[in-house]
């Protein structure tokens, strides 16, 4: 099926993004020291995405992304529950940065080189994960080829569309892109039959899918048509609070390889391990040269679990995402999932 939208070009989205980043304000003094002046971490996250950023049936937002926010509000405030969450679409959360409308992006934003030139910083890579396309099991469609002539639903200003441009070129498939303001948008309109197809990074797609009372009557495609590393972002110039973010993230991932989780965190106090004294903050001056407190890594795994537990916990295959590790397990497990070591 197909509608009348207004089509943008990648050239038209590098610009308009360019232009968010141009109007979004005078860079923050330092927003390390805000975030502990004002007492809470402010995070932009996603605006409903089961598994990294929605409402329980309490009303209580959860997550992956909620997950990241709360260890860094443990490790900076010593307190998981300062945080701020601000659902946010793509526009609002690239000009919210500078401004101070946020303190770090915990979305699921791809970390690409325009973005990271353009006034965006990635600390590190918390999800490996690669676009691809959700159909409908009556469409037939089993392979990216079948989808030759397909209209496909995306948001605007997002790397979908050049992805899509790029792939379809490459092999030769014909294609109409329709656009909308929001994901949200994009996958409204697919799930209404307004569009054959809708592309996103494929646990994106299953969180979506995972929350339709007709799930079963859609599909993803196994083809992965990119790679797409996602990670927290914070403003550029904001080297203290980059590092913060950085090591935070770090120190789930090193938890996880070095065995510390979040039932067991009290009992490794006592660990003899030269490297688990370290990442606890039980040797060391780490934390004192991050800005924050020795203990700042045993506060964010007290609070959230190691990395394993944050994916168990949100997105793993006893959730309704059933996702496994791939590419996001460990590098001792055949993954690529790796810690900067604490040393």
């Amino acid at each position: 099926m197909s509608m009348q939208c207004h089509l943008s070009t990648a050239g038209k989205t590098l610009l308009g993004f360019a232009a968010i980043v141009a109007l979004a304000g005078t860079a923050r003094a330092d927003v390390l020291d805000d975030v502990k002046a004002n007492g809470v971490v402010k995070c932009g996250v996603t605006l409903a995405a089961p598994g990294f950023s929605a409402e329980n049936n309490a009303g209580v937002r959860e997550g992956f992304d909620v997950d990241l926010c709360k260890a860094i509000a443990a490790a900076v405030l010593e307190d998981e529950t300062k945080i701020q969450l601000i659902p946010m679409d793509l526009k609002t959360a690239f000009a919210g940065l500078p401004t101070g409308a946020v303190d770090v992006l915990t979305h699921r934003f791809t970390w690409t080189q325009s973005r990271d030139v353009s006034g965006l910083k990635f600390p590190k890579v918390m999800f490996f994960d690669g676009q691809g396309f959700a159909v409908t099991k009556k469409s037939k469609a089993n392979k990216i080829s079948d989808l030759n002539n397909a209209t496909i639903c995306t948001a605007q200003g997002t790397t979908s569309e050049l992805i899509v441009a790029d792939y379809f070129r490459a092999h030769k498939l014909k294609y109409k892109i329709v656009t909308f303001a929001s994901a949200e948008q994009a996958w409204d309109a697919f799930v209404g039959k307004r569009c054959d197809a809708a592309i996103n990074d494929r646990s994106g797609l299953a969180a979506r899918l995972a929350k339709l009372p007709n799930k079963d009557d859609f599909k993803v495609l196994a083809e992965t048509v990119s790679n797409e590393p996602i990670g927290p972002i914070v403003a550029q110039g904001q080297p203290r609070w980059e590092a913060v973010v950085r090591f935070t993230l770090n120190a789930l991932v090193a938890a996880e390889e070095l065995g510390v989780n979040q039932a067991n965190v009290d009992e490794q106090l006592k660990s003899t391990n030269p490297s688990v004294q370290r990442l606890l903050g039980v040797t060391g001056d780490f934390g004192v040269k991050l800005g924050v407190g020795s203990d700042w890594a045993y506060k964010a795994i007290k609070a959230v679990g190691n990395y394993g537990d944050v994916w168990e916990r949100n997105v793993g295959p006893k959730t309704p995402l059933r996702l496994e590790r791939g590419r996001n397990a460990l590098v001792a497990n055949g993954g690529v999932m790796m810690a900067i070591p604490v040393r």
